[in-house]
């Protein structure tokens, strides 16, 4: 499945992370929220000893938690604070937007902007988001056809910013459920643009659990296994060392524990993937 573009960006240590191009699979990983300063710390540095270079991804804020009473974060503030130490740690960081008014601030200190699946139509959104210069990872909406979310990426793009991602979440089915259609990985990168799988929040129950939503972890290898097969650049994994003590979406989260093996089979099927794929162009 070859694309005509290619994000790429440089980590604080100076490792270059590549996606599309043919280049190797990416990975994007950390914690669905920032819940200490130090746990962050210690869950960037463990997946970095396991997997080597990586953009480490924790939220700031969890703006659409299914209740009230759900933990939401550090706010702002605090959180930029928080990553840019992670980032003077020698690691480059994603992390969400849910307002215009956070895209420039934001942009201090990320290295890739992500507008969450529900905000993937919002126009003023977006269009911050590019005119900040910094990658933008755009999220399917759970709504969204995958011949549709091209159309955001054009409003990202429309800044004079090129530098996108769109990335795979699953689609709403039935009640309480998400499916993933994998001829939409295809559809999404035939315009153009790299695609990212997000191998956790695809087996996540929305509002499953009555007050929080739940999972089914035991398919995230699975899903990412048939993600990889596809052909696509890049695999977004949320990871915590003890997801049942998780303060934010534990229940779909991946085992910090199972991430070496999980990252070893993803890279070895993807050099196969990728290798195929040159010998048919050659």
């Amino acid at each position: 499945m070859p694309n005509s573009k290619s994000v790429e960006l440089t980590t604080p240590r100076g490792d270059i992370i590549s996606f599309g191009g043919g280049a190797p699979i990416a990975l994007i990983a950390g914690p669905c929220v920032i819940e200490s300063e130090r746990h962050v710390h210690f869950m960037a540095h463990a997946i970095r000893e396991i997997a080597g270079p990586f953009i480490f991804k924790a939220s700031f804020d969890k703006a659409n938690r299914t209740s009230l009473s759900g933990f939401r974060g550090p706010g702002l503030k605090e959180g930029l604070r928080i990553l840019a130490g992670v980032k003077a740690a020698g690691h480059a960081i994603l992390t969400d937007i849910h307002e215009p008014c956070q895209a420039a601030p934001v942009a201090e200190v990320a290295d890739i902007l992500q507008i969450p699946a529900f905000l993937c139509r919002q126009t003023d959104l977006l269009v911050e988001a590019g005119r900040t210069g910094r990658t933008v990872n755009i999220k399917k909406g759970q709504f969204v056809a995958p011949h549709d979310i091209q159309r955001a990426a054009e409003k990202v793009a429309s800044t004079g910013n090129d530098k996108i991602l769109l990335t795979e979440r699953g689609s709403s089915f039935g009640y309480n459920n998400l499916v993933v259609d994998m001829r939409g990985l295809k559809i999404m990168r035939d315009s153009g643009w790299p695609v990212i799988f997000d191998a956790t929040h695809s087996v996540q129950l929305p509002s499953g659990a009555g007050g929080a939503s739940g999972g089914q972890p035991e398919f995230i290898e699975p899903l990412a296994r048939a993600a990889v097969a596809v052909g696509i650049d890049g695999i977004f994994v949320e990871v915590h060392d003890h997801p049942e003590k998780a303060l934010s979406d534990g229940p779909n989260a991946l085992r910090l524990s199972l991430l070496a093996a999980f990252w070893s089979r993803l890279r070895a099927l993807d050099a196969l993937v990728k290798s195929h794929q040159e010998a048919l162009h050659d």
